[in-house]
């Protein structure tokens, strides 16, 4: 068995409240992966000549149901902000009682005219309402775990933001068939994504001819382009419906195992979170693209773990959530240029609220930023590489984006893995800026443009939210960011 395993003994150093916990999730899945027990990954490139057999999806009846899911106002909302919010179910297999989530904010100015995009967070098995209430959204969460406060750099200022809880089981998400759980895996999200955005275009009919776009980050590196590739291979088929799909940004994505591995600890020897000796060893004795490996390499990284510390290895120098916010007290007003540590606290209070959920419109649920019912994930590609490829030969926008102080899938490991796709360079690297100060570096290849964000963690949005907007601004207008 693949020695990973001695990478995550040591996982307990890192249970501080405030850790990620779709990042966490995602090195349970590398760690099951590596077991002789390891699923066979699903082969995703179909042949070309079988991309126009016809395989209608389920499309239910969807008249008057997008007035139903409309939210009057979501509990502890700041007063005089008027937009227009939509949440609700929608099945995708009515035979198992399959229905997925969602949770969508049409643009506040000129939403007829604005592109759509869905949002997606990683795991595998995490809410997108970690995006939408932590990250990206409109609101975010004060320290009482009840109110609500204005994000002023949210996406939707610039698109309308469409949040899937992805697959059934994450977040409010279902099935009655609960031996659905269990087959749980990449192919099956995002073959019932597919669904989702079917029957939901049907939902919001204006919509359907709207320019669109997929982005995510984490887990979501396999998410983002596995449903990009779905989409394309089901609108060259007779009489299924076309979704106008201009392109995907990813964040923080892990998109290939092997480079992705090595990326990780060359970013942590490189930041000082562990000894030469340690990465001498890790370098002379670890092979990540192998399924086998010599204690010496489990002992090197089990020691890489120790050495970093009680830190957030997902922003390296955030602070940490020492002790669970006091949710009885009165809110201590919150800034969205202060990313509260003890977040993941605020997020499972307030969407556990019974007026939340009924202002959601959703069934009662004990609401988890993970599913705690998928215990398993069944198929999973060692690189997402060749979709990547295949979405830029079909005129696909790529743009992988992160931040670069997150030490968990770190830059190191996206520049690692977008340099084995041997794209030629169209503009060599360079600083981006906002307000007068570096935003961050970009180098754009023939059809993808990997962009970084200076001082963000995992999450970008969460610790750079203005200049998170910029590069989103910057990717919907196929445009670079400013040079100076």
């Amino acid at each position: 068995m693949f020695k990973l395993i001695a990478i995550f003994c040591l996982l307990a150093l890192f249970e501080l409240s405030n850790a990620d916990i779709q990042a966490k999730r995602l090195f349970e899945l590398l760690k099951s992966k590596r077991s002789r027990n390891s699923p066979v990954p699903h082969k995703w490139i179909a042949s070309e000549e079988a991309t126009d057999e016809y395989s209608p999806v389920y499309i239910a009846p969807q008249d008057g149901l997008a007035q139903l899911d409309k939210i009057v106002a979501l509990p502890g909302q700041p007063a005089g902000v008027n937009i227009n919010q939509y949440s609700g179910y929608v099945t995708v297999n009515p035979n198992a009682g399959r229905a997925l989530f969602y949770y969508f904010v049409e643009s506040p100015t000129d939403s007829s005219t604005k592109p759509l995009v869905l949002w997606l967070n990683g795991g595998p098995g995490c809410s997108s309402l970690i995006g939408a209430m932590s990250e990206l959204g409109p609101f975010r969460i004060n320290s009482d775990g009840k109110t609500l406060f204005k994000n002023d750099y949210a996406w939707s200022n610039v698109a309308n933001m469409l949040f899937l809880e992805s697959p059934a089981g994450v977040g409010f998400s279902y099935s009655n068939t609960s031996s659905d759980y269990d087959k749980s895996g990449d192919k099956n999200t995002a073959d019932d994504a597919y669904v989702f955005l079917v029957n939901w275009l049907e939902r919001f009919p204006q919509y359907k001819t709207r320019d669109f776009y997929i982005s995510g980050e984490s887990y979501a590196g396999h998410y983002v382009p596995q449903l990009a590739y779905t989409v394309l291979v089901n609108n060259k088929k007779t009489n299924q419906t076309v979704i106008n799909l201009k392109g995907i940004a990813i964040g923080n994505a892990w998109i290939d195992d092997e480079t992705s591995l090595q990326g990780m600890y060359d970013y942590w020897w490189t930041h000082a979170l562990y000894s030469d000796t340690t990465h001498d060893a890790i370098v002379k004795y670890c092979d990540f693209g192998s399924e086998s490996t010599s204690d010496i390499c489990g002992n090197a990284t089990d020691k890489a773990w120790e050495e970093a510390g009680e830190i957030d290895i997902y922003n390296i120098y955030a602070p940490v959530c020492l002790t669970p916010p006091q949710r009885n007290t009165s809110a201590i007003p919150g800034s969205i240029n202060n990313f509260d540590p003890c977040w993941q606290y605020l997020l499972e209070f307030y969407f556990n609220d019974s007026t939340v959920q009924e202002a959601l419109h959703v069934r009662p649920t004990s609401w988890d930023l993970c599913s705690n019912v998928i215990t398993s994930w069944n198929d999973s590609a060692p690189t997402i590489l060749p979709i990547i490829k295949y979405l830029i030969e079909n005129g696909q926008r790529i743009w992988v984006f992160s931040g670069d102080v997150d030490a968990r899938v770190p830059i190191t490991a996206s520049r690692y893995s977008i340099n084995a796709l041997k794209l030629p360079i169209e503009t060599p690297w360079r600083p981006w800026y906002l307000n007068q100060e570096v935003g961050g570096y970009l180098e754009a290849y023939k059809g993808l443009l990997l962009i970084t964000v200076r001082g963000a963690g995992h999450t970008v949005p969460s610790y750079q939210p203005q200049r998170a907007l910029t590069l989103f601004s910057s990717f919907l207008g196929g445009i670079l960011p400013p040079s100076s």
